[in-house]
């Protein structure tokens, strides 16, 4: 890619949109293009087609997506396999009408079959079940990268389709209902620790900032507290689905959005499978650490981070989902790019960003 190429980012205000619109700034890439979701409906063929004929896009990153975590997935099952199908088909397809040099898709991890050895190479995929809390959103997410892979296979175009693990980072949602699991908890350890220690004026901004279920600040205690004990929180403690005892490998969303741009500008799709393979298939790249904890250990370490002293108790009536979700980035290493910024370190990036947002 040129500096000046016209590049345009698809979810370019999202948690990895926004990390890899600004790493291509850094970069000095002056050209780049996005759309909020108010002036550009992806799920509209029509109007994707007509940005695609104004725009003329020389390069295509689609990071736009239906996401959530496990409440979110397992309750909008049909949202997120039809909102997601109808994003690819009409950015991919777009991308295809228009002559894109270069289109980048993102996935996810939650591809793999819910009982893949671990960690997950790329050729695990659909080699047994999917985990069925999101199996609709996996298949979206497998028709995408298979769309990449087959445009590519009958008409040599250069669609790479990478899989990041579990992304954490700014600009996360923090939504109690449909966030993913890191930030979820940050919060929901957070306003527990607000309940514990009265302090009310934190409280109030947070639930200002993000009201539940429509309680903000300005509601009463006698409003609040039940509302928050919905999602498990309390001044004492805080409760978390599941055991505990499920493994999760997470990334920072601003090395996922390095590992991106660095897949755009040295990677082709010729690079993401052996010369001479009969059968092409399963071109696309994990992006992880290879690292994991489990959602226990990283309750404490939210909790050490925050200094909260209330109690962390888990849920075993709620579902855990996948016990193990790690990935094999051997293909990414091989290719150039490793990963820095570890665990530990990054959930104190997250709560440090999330205090600015309040």
């Amino acid at each position: 890619m040129n500096k000046d190429s016209k590049i345009y980012v698809a979810g370019h205000r999202g948690l990895v949109g926004s990390a890899i619109w600004n790493n291509l700034i850094s970069k000095g890439y002056t050209n780049l293009i996005g759309a909020t979701h108010q002036e550009l409906d992806l799920l509209d063929g029509v109007s994707v087609k007509a940005f695609f004929d104004k725009e003329k896009p020389e390069y295509v990153i689609l990071a736009a997506a239906r996401v959530g975590g496990i409440m979110a997935n397992n309750t909008y099952r049909a949202d997120f396999i039809y909102e997601n199908l109808q994003i690819q088909q009409n950015v991919i397809g777009e991308s295809f009408r228009h002559h894109v040099k270069k289109l980048l898709f993102l996935g996810s991890t939650c591809i793999y079959p819910r009982e893949a050895s671990q960690p997950m190479v790329e050729d695990c995929l659909l080699t047994s079940t999917l985990e069925y809390t999101n199996e609709p959103y996996a298949i979206a997410k497998i028709a995408g990268l298979k769309l990449c892979e087959s445009f590519n296979l009958q008409h040599g175009t250069n669609y790479i389709a990478v899989m990041p693990t579990n992304l954490y980072g700014p600009n996360d949602n923090f939504h109690l209902e449909n966030s993913h699991v890191m930030p979820a908890m940050i919060r929901k350890i957070f306003l527990s620790k607000c309940l514990m220690e009265k302090d009310w004026s934190a409280l109030k901004k947070d639930l200002n900032t993000r009201p539940v279920e429509g309680v903000n600040g300005e509601r009463g205690l006698d409003v609040i507290l039940p509302v928050l004990g919905k999602y498990g929180i309390y001044p004492d403690r805080v409760e978390l689905w599941g055991s505990g005892k499920p493994l999760r490998e997470f990334l920072w969303s601003e090395e996922m959005a390095d590992a991106s741009v660095f897949v755009l500008e040295h990677v082709d799709f010729k690079d993401t499978y052996q010369e001479g393979e009969k059968e092409i298939r399963n071109c696309h790249v994990n992006v992880g650490t290879g690292k994991e904890i489990s959602i226990k250990q990283l309750s404490e370490v939210i909790s050490s981070v925050m200094n909260y002293r209330g109690e962390i108790k888990f849920d075993t009536s709620k579902p855990d989902g996948t016990m193990r979700k790690l990935t094999d980035p051997s293909k990414l290493h091989a290719l150039g790019w490793h990963h820095k910024i570890e665990v530990e370190d990054g959930v104190k990036y997250l709560f440090e960003w999330y205090k600015t947002t309040l």
